[in-house]
């Protein structure tokens, strides 16, 4: 049926609306800015200099009353069927809301399985505890002051109830959890901040196929009733003329359809890890560093943009989620190789290849180190941006098993450990032979071949070869001159056959996005919150800047099951 309400522009841009010019121009400082609008312009006016101030922002889509061809109405409204949507849907779907959950393709998205989660049941029974003040504070270093700690408070403060929430869920479904708490090493392991935090729930169905929590989650709510709206493409919200969120428009392949929703909107769209305008605009270290987008490739920052468009702020600084995992072959480069208005593409196109992360031997193109290799996954991988090509060289002798094992790292990084633990009996070239045929990984019987095959060439050769005795050397007095690395992760390079990999970052998700309160209200350019508008995931932000703390390990899919969740129970009046 046709629409009965006009939804005009000038309606779009009254009221709270007024704000998004201010918002776009003023906060969302990660890409080129038109000068703020001045007192006397309009409101409309300064949403234009928001709107042509900006390469990748844009401006919302004009639609017309005539081309909406449906309008329906509903209780809740969730933009987007991934970690944070379906979270947010069967909490609705517990408390009996007449929720709608909109998703732009023709699936769910995939399941990111680890999350952290503080003080839960699981901690307890493995005689752990996270000290939350000293947790809260590490937190807020990594973004260097930039998280705002009321909300970084709430994932701490709920994350157990999440998870005490969500077990009985999984479990009867026939998934179990895996508790991390083997974080201590024997040598007093790392200077950074490492709490027991990371759960992981796997199971299989009775056909043998692994279960994923999205999926359960999915039929969690058909059995109660609901199901999720497909193929909904979000082009824009709906506001009154007061500001008020009240719904939003969505392309379908019938055409524009206009949902209203009584208590709000929740966006839990994800980041934009496939624009390549707004990663150039607002995550520049990206073009500069990653040779490989894994992940999100439906992400494009659909949410944050709507969101602006009806007055939000964002993140003033860019925070990409990379791992030092995208390997490529030698002489490749780091950065996004896609034209301006095209989806992202980098020269990696293989899935993450895990072994980056271990704190083995890396150098530059020139042949030398240039970085602890002990750091958290992006570390790494920020530093070898100042290399030529953005790329790093990771080299490794026979003894790799025995090495990894005692380099003992946390996180997803221990898929290696368990990879090789299983087969330790079978020779490494066996264990990479896929790598070793692609050409991402190189073999030889000596560290002069080696370099060889690596690329390196007269002065780049002669210093690989020199850095490679002096590592050797580090080795042997347990002691890192050049860079203070840990003396348990270091390794000698002198056993044949040797290897060597060429790297850059494998980005997984942003996560700067629309600024919350801790109720998860999307808050615009003077700090107030949107009525009716709430954000949750990686469309989401105050938390992070510059970086994903990966030592923290699964706090971006922690926070997103624990933010969606608060954020449904505040939209239905189910807290305190």
């Amino acid at each position: 049926m046709k629409n009965t309400a006009t939804v005009s522009r000038r309606s779009f841009l009254t009221g709270a609306g007024a704000l998004a010019g201010l918002a776009a121009v003023s906060m969302a400082g990660c890409a080129p800015q038109a000068a703020a609008p001045a007192a006397t312009e309009t409101a409309s006016e300064g949403s234009e200099l928001a709107a042509t101030g900006s390469d990748w922002l844009g401006a919302a889509p004009e639609i017309a009353e005539g081309d909406i061809v449906e309008t329906r109405d509903t209780e809740l409204l969730i933009i987007g069927a991934g970690n944070g949507g379906m979270a947010a849907a069967a909490t609705a779907a517990d408390l009996g809301l007449d929720f709608t959950l909109c998703e732009k393709t023709e699936s769910i998205q995939k399941t990111r399985h680890w999350f952290g989660a503080i003080n839960t049941k699981y901690t307890k029974a493995a005689g752990a505890e996270v000290d939350t003040a000293k947790l809260l504070n590490e937190f807020t270093r990594y973004a260097s002051g930039q998280a705002d700690q009321r909300v970084v408070r709430v994932w701490i403060d709920e994350s157990a109830e999440v998870t005490d929430w969500l077990d009985p869920i999984l479990t009867a479904a026939g998934m179990t959890c895996a508790f991390d708490n083997d974080i201590d090493h024997e040598t007093g392991g790392t200077d950074f901040y490492l709490a027991p935090m990371e759960h992981y729930y796997s199971g299989k169905d009775e056909a043998g196929e692994a279960l994923e929590r999205n999926k359960v989650l999915l039929a969690y709510i058909n059995e109660r009733g609901y199901d999720v709206t497909y193929s909904h493409s979000l082009a824009r919200l709906v506001q009154d003329e007061s500001g008020r969120v009240t719904g939003a428009i969505f392309e379908t392949p019938e055409g524009y359809v206009q949902i209203n929703s009584e208590k709000g909107v929740l966006l839990t769209t994800g980041g934009y890890t496939s624009n390549a305008d707004m990663l150039r605009g607002c995550n520049p270290m990206v073009d500069r560093c990653v040779t490989l987008q894994y992940g999100s490739p439906n992400n494009v920052g659909d949410g944050i943009k709507a969101g602006m468009w009806a007055g939000a702020q964002k993140d003033a600084i860019g925070a990409p989620m990379i791992f030092d995992r995208g390997a490529v072959l030698p002489g490749e480069n780091a950065g996004i190789v896609s034209e301006a208005g095209q989806p992202a593409t980098f020269n990696g196109t293989d899935k993450q290849f895990n072994l980056g992360s271990q704190p083995l031997m890396k150098v530059a193109r020139d042949g030398k180190r240039f970085v602890n290799e002990s750091t958290p996954y992006d570390f790494c991988c920020f530093a070898a941006a100042a290399n030529e090509g953005g790329v790093f060289c990771q080299v490794f002798d026979s003894n790799l098993k025995e090495d990894v094992k005692r380099f003992s790292t946390i996180g997803c990084s221990r898929q290696t450990q368990q990879l090789l633990a299983k087969e330790e009996a079978t020779p490494l070239e066996e264990i990479y032979a896929d790598q070793l045929e692609k050409g991402t990984m190189v073999m030889a019987d000596t560290i002069d071949e080696l370099a060889d095959k690596l690329g390196f060439a007269g002065e780049a050769k002669d210093a690989f070869l020199a850095e490679v005795e002096k590592y050797n050397g580090f080795y042997d007095a347990q002691k890192d001159d050049d860079f203070g690395k840990e003396a348990y992760r270091l390794s000698a390079l002198r056993e044949a056959p040797f290897f060597g990999i060429w790297y850059g970052g494998s980005l997984l998700t942003t996560v700067d996005g629309l600024r919350i309160n801790a109720d998860m209200q999307v808050l615009d350019a003077l700090n107030q919150p949107i009525e009716g508008l709430y954000a949750a995931g990686d469309c989401s932000g105050s938390m992070f800047a510059n970086n994903y703390p990966e030592y923290i390990v699964g706090c971006a899919c922690g926070r997103t099951l624990t933010f969606s969740r608060h954020a449904v129970r505040h939209m239905a009046g189910d807290l305190a």
